[in-house]
């Protein structure tokens, strides 16, 4: 309950309250443990009383991921919306003048192909670049959010971004989140430190790595690296081994397809974006070889016309003109 002292000191009327019986207090720690009931969604079924929200607990709320997996297992799970994904290969890797980012152009709804030119390499600044895979939507809204928030930290601290804020801001980010956030990301920028390549788990797990690659094809793009990655690679070999490394993603995962993205990142500060640098399956020269017979070619007038019709249209809600119709014969 709440009292009040009065007290006069001087002049002055000091009105003192105290709270509530601490004990009574719920902890931000404590979490809720009630087992979920979808047949009783409040979402759905009932609206909130100021009785239930002034005794529902305060910290993370995790009960929308016990919904849905609740949802999945139900006799209508068929019926529920497929997230967009973006199924992918991904990777970076540091040469000596920077870093060079790569991706896919897939992005996949079950089996069906949703795009067939999504971006994936992902601005964050002007010096930081971020590949994503997993849910599409999850991926451009993450690499959103950062990228405000190094905006800002620029505004207030007058310098450059730093590639390691970058990955600790993602990487606590995707951690509150414990891995619902479907962002698996290939982080890779320049700073007053040299090139960095960061690989980042959904779960907010990190790791700083001279190469890396994610996403469904990961596994064929890493056997590139492996055979092929050399220290201090010149630009253009680090490119080529980028691009290797993404066609073999392509040709070896159903989910990841269409062309190859470049970013080259450079230690001057330059940047290059190469959307559609490399084109696996052009369709021109397969066309320009295909000769299609004169039998397909049908010329005008060959379905004939045997009458025409003529209705003037209708003028302030009359039938105008005054003339009947004609019939006219092409044969």
């Amino acid at each position: 309950f709440f009292y009040k002292i009065n007290k006069i000191i001087g002049t002055r009327l000091l009105f003192i309250s105290a709270g509530p019986d601490p004990s009574t207090l719920i902890s931000p720690f404590q979490y809720t443990t009630q087992p979920f009931h979808p047949k009783t969604m409040s979402e759905f079924h009932s609206t909130p009383t100021p009785e239930s929200v002034e005794a529902a607990p305060s910290g993370f709320d995790m009960s929308l991921a016990s919904r849905n997996a609740q949802l999945a297992t139900a006799d209508n799970a068929s019926i529920l919306p497929l997230a967009t994904k973006t199924g992918t290969t991904i990777v970076g890797t540091v040469f000596k003048g920077g870093v060079v980012l790569g991706a896919d152009t897939r992005a996949t709804a079950g089996s069906e192909v949703a795009d067939k030119n999504c971006e994936k390499i992902h601005y964050l600044a002007p010096n930081i670049y971020c590949c994503g895979a997993g849910t599409a939507a999850d991926t451009e809204k993450t690499t959103e959010l950062i990228s405000s928030q190094l905006s800002l930290l620029r505004l207030s601290t007058s310098s450059a971004s730093r590639v390691v804020t970058a990955c600790t801001l993602l990487k606590r980010m995707l951690f509150r989140y414990q891995g619902h956030v479907s962002a698996a990301l290939v982080l890779g920028g320049c700073d007053v430190n040299g090139p960095h390549v960061y690989q980042i788990y959904p779960h907010g797990s990190t790791g700083k790595l001279p190469y890396t690659t994610m996403g469904s094809g990961s596994l064929a793009a890493m056997a590139v690296f492996e055979s092929e990655w050399k220290p201090d690679m010149s630009e253009a070999d680090a490119v080529g081994v980028v691009q290797r490394a993404i066609s073999a993603g392509i040709f070896n995962d159903l989910g990841s397809g269409s062309n190859c993205d470049t970013t080259v990142i450079r230690l001057d500060g330059s940047v290059s974006v190469n959307r559609g640098a490399l084109k696996e399956n052009p369709v021109e020269p397969i066309r320009a070889k295909i000769t299609r017979s004169d039998k397909f070619n049908f010329p005008k007038g060959t379905t004939a016309v045997l009458s025409e019709t003529f209705v003037p249209a209708p003028q302030d809600g009359k039938q105008g003109g005054g003339g009947g119709t004609d019939d006219m014969d092409t044969n």
